[in-house]
């Protein structure tokens, strides 16, 4: 029976691990998960792994490979396990810290034993085709305070084309990479001298995120949303009564003493939303109550986990929390999945992925059965098919996470919808009924954007940084072929921004193939040339991003063109 890649990954990581104690005896091997794709393995070792190592691992991998040794494995004691590791403090601490009762298992493939709970393939001869991709560092068990490892990655898979196309795939990716295409096209920094894992959005990607923004507060518009802004910072009281304190602390920035009150950070924009709703005596009448912010949050995050926008230490959502009637719960969850798709199909996101988190069992309410059925009857209403998280929900009730497919076919978590009868207990919400009695409103937490950084993000590497021209941050730059066409140019660029376009002048003392080149790499849907004849005439000839064809056509005819892209949100 074929092993399952999962399966045939792990087993590629102790065939990794093998070879580094062949080849690199003084080098501790710690853990070496498979992961999507892939696999890794962290080394305790005082010398960087350089690219030639790496080469020759692989070719001692191949070895043991063709070997096609057998995957044995032995239960053993806990004593015995340490036993095995003395020398080896990492293995040892995975050792004493198996809880009671679960068994403890050594695997051998030729010469090597590792401490390891299993799931792999029969023998090395299954990993068909595998190739090691880079080095990182990376703290023991994720934690700063302790050693700093070297973590090797590679992938597996069946057969060499599989293989092959796998890493084309992850050729194409680092080409996208948001991190590398920020610096390039200057977009956002993360400056070290201010903290890692906090964005500086420079003024192109300022830009894109302002019509972002502007975008969704236009649909927050329609769908009846009242803005409101909250404080960043908040007495630690506050989050002591919605349970954040109690459940959240490890991602929590603080406490900030302040005479003789304790502040936090804000990590979640909801107990300000409730404090506003719990501001006056609220109806059936006013419900549903729809109150939206960009709200800014803060969470500790290890500073080995922080990856570019992905996952930083503070961001901005696109937050809104409904309060209604238990009878609109369903029409409310059901209008909240219709925005979400609506927003992300303008983006140009055309593949998603449903998943239904839901609570813990243990700490599972009657309430949860119907948040649950209320997710479940919206999806089957738009028959959409979903997964199932069971014990993925937050604290305060079950959720919907809506995962997108960008261009290289990678998933990512964006749009979140949670439904939420536990904070309207703990703040004792209330809204007064038709019948003269005080009822308790359901609450609804949406951010559809998930977080504007890692939606930002996306989009970059979805487009490769060629924004479309609705969205890019400079839509059209005129290029004089002379000086003497310059303040012609300036004339075309001032009737593009006169127009509601963002445009731009290259005044540049270069020649015309330099600077078309330079544009080009800055993704600039539109270049327009301004020569002598075009000055005569009142044209501009046209290079559009992606088309080998060059066209003279009046201002005005552009403008047109123009306007129509960025209505169509092309």
């Amino acid at each position: 029976m074929r092993a399952s890649l999962p399966e045939l990954r792990h087993t590629a990581a102790h065939v990794l691990a093998y070879a580094v104690q062949d080849l690199f005896p003084e080098a501790k091997p710690t853990i070496g998960p498979a992961i999507e794709n892939g696999f890794y393995y962290d080394f305790d070792r005082a010398e960087p792994f350089t690219p030639h190592d790496l080469e020759r691992l692989e070719g001692r991998m191949a070895e043991i490979v063709a070997a096609d040794y057998k995957m044995t494995g032995r239960e053993v004691s806990r004593d015995q396990a340490i036993a095995s590791f003395k020398s080896n403090p990492y293995k040892a601490e995975i050792a004493r810290e198996i809880p009671d009762g679960e068994p403890i298992t050594l695997y051998t493939i030729g010469e090597f034993t590792d401490l390891c709970r299993g799931g792999h393939a029969e023998s090395t001869g299954a990993v068909g085709a595998f190739k090691l991709t880079s080095v990182a560092g990376a703290y023991w068990r994720g934690d700063e305070h302790k050693p700093m490892l070297q973590r090797i990655y590679g992938t597996a898979w069946y057969d060499r084309a599989e293989l092959d196309d796998y890493l084309a795939r992850l050729e194409e990716a680092q080409r996208r990479d948001h991190r590398k295409l920020g610096a390039e096209l200057d977009l956002f920094s993360i400056e070290e001298d201010a903290g890692g894992g906090l964005v500086f959005w420079h003024p192109k990607g300022a830009i894109v995120r302002e019509i972002v923004e502007s975008f969704i507060r236009e649909g927050l518009r329609e769908r009846g949303y009242l803005p409101v802004v909250t404080p960043h910072v908040a007495s630690e009281r506050l989050y002591e009564i919605s349970g954040h304190l109690e459940n959240f602390a490890a991602n929590m920035f603080g406490p900030l003493e302040v005479e003789t009150q304790r502040f936090r950070l804000k990590p979640m924009n909801c107990p300000g939303h409730i404090l506003i709703y719990r501001s006056r005596l609220r109806s059936y009448r006013d419900l549903p109550l729809r109150f939206s912010e960009f709200g800014t949050v803060y969470r500790f995050e290890r500073s080995g986990v922080l990856h570019g926008l992905n996952r930083v230490r503070g961001f901005t959502q696109d937050d809104a929390h409904l309060f209604c009637t238990p009878e609109q719960l369903q029409g409310e969850f059901e209008q909240t999945l219709d925005e979400a798709l609506r927003l992300m199909k303008a983006f140009g996101f055309a593949e998603f992925q449903y998943v239904l988190s839901t609570r813990d069992p243990k700490d599972r309410a009657e309430t949860d059965a119907v948040a649950e059925a209320a997710i479940r009857r919206a999806l089957e209403r738009y028959d959409l098919p979903f997964e199932v998280d069971e014990g993925g929900g937050a604290f305060y009730g079950p959720k919907l996470d809506v995962n997108v497919r960008d261009a290289l076919g990678r998933p990512w978590q964006l749009g979140t919808v949670q439904v939420d009868f536990v904070l309207p207990e703990r703040f004792e919400l209330k809204y007064r009924g038709a019948d003269g009695a005080d009822h308790r409103p359901v609450m609804i937490h949406r951010a559809l954007a998930g977080s504007l950084e890692r939606l930002f993000g996306n989009l970059v590497e979805h487009y490769g940084g060629a924004f479309p021209a609705w969205l890019a941050p400079v839509q059209a730059v005129v290029t004089p072929i002379s000086e003497h066409q310059v303040p012609y140019a300036r004339e075309v660029a001032a009737r593009l921004i006169g127009a509601g376009f963002r445009a731009e002048v290259d005044e540049s003392n270069e020649k015309l193939g330099y600077k078309i080149r330079h544009w080009k790499t800055q993704k600039v849907p539109y270049i327009l040339v301004a020569g002598k004849q075009e000055v005569a005439d009142g044209t501009v000839n046209v290079n559009a991003r992606g088309s080998d064809e060059k066209r003279t056509i009046s201002v005005g005819a552009f403008l047109e063109e123009l306007r129509a892209r960025v209505e169509a949100k092309e």
